[in-house]
């Protein structure tokens, strides 16, 4: 588990050494979650920040009328939070769940703060990673509203998101793409 969280702050140009990367590492605790529990639920301030070891976790809100939304979905090698309460310590109406079973390494704020005045070069490349984490989100999501049809929009995800696409509910995903989950099984069906 080390190796593939360090691996993975790595990536981005910064060369960890071997010390600094057992003190990073033990800051994170290991946690299991099966499809559907939530890893933090909105209504309160996010305090801890995830690295997801393997699987998919979804973040959703509920909107007005009741129902859930998905806004983005986070798979391996990669940090989740709700970065915006994470980092000014607000309150957010967002969650994180885990789409399928996940196993993620969990760090708090606290924690991690600790970390960034130990390791003074923590906290940019956390913040870069971050960073470029949101904007591929945007991106993906800015993808997928550009499409008029529902079809389109689904054929669009399973070619830039295809293996987000096998280990997740076809909800999940109709409600990622604003699509109603009747409409999505149908254009799943004639897809095949």
């Amino acid at each position: 588990m080390t190796k593939e969280l360090i691996n993975s702050l790595q990536q981005f140009g910064t060369t960890i050494p071997q010390a600094d990367a057992g003190l990073i590492a033990s800051a994170f605790t290991l946690r299991t979650y099966q499809e559907g529990e939530t890893l933090f639920r909105g209504g309160t301030v996010c305090k801890e920040m995830f690295f997801i070891y393997e699987g998919v976790v979804r973040i959703a809100s509920i909107n007005e009328t009741g129902n859930e939304v998905n806004f983005f979905f986070v798979r391996e090698q990669a940090l989740c939070t709700i970065l915006d309460s994470f980092q000014q310590q607000t309150v957010t109406d967002s969650h994180i769940i885990a789409a399928c079973p996940v196993r993620v390494g969990v760090v708090s704020k606290t924690q991690l703060d600790n970390l960034y005045h130990q390791l003074p070069y923590l906290q940019p490349l956390i913040t870069h990673i971050s960073q470029q984490l949101l904007i591929h989100k945007i991106n993906l999501r800015n993808s997928y509203l550009s499409m008029q049809d529902s079809a389109s929009r689904y054929k669009l995800f399973l070619e830039l998101q295809a293996d987000i696409a096998l280990r997740v509910s076809l909800n999940n995903i109709a409600s990622y793409l604003g699509i109603t989950p009747q409409s999505l099984s149908r254009i799943h069906r004639n897809l095949r």
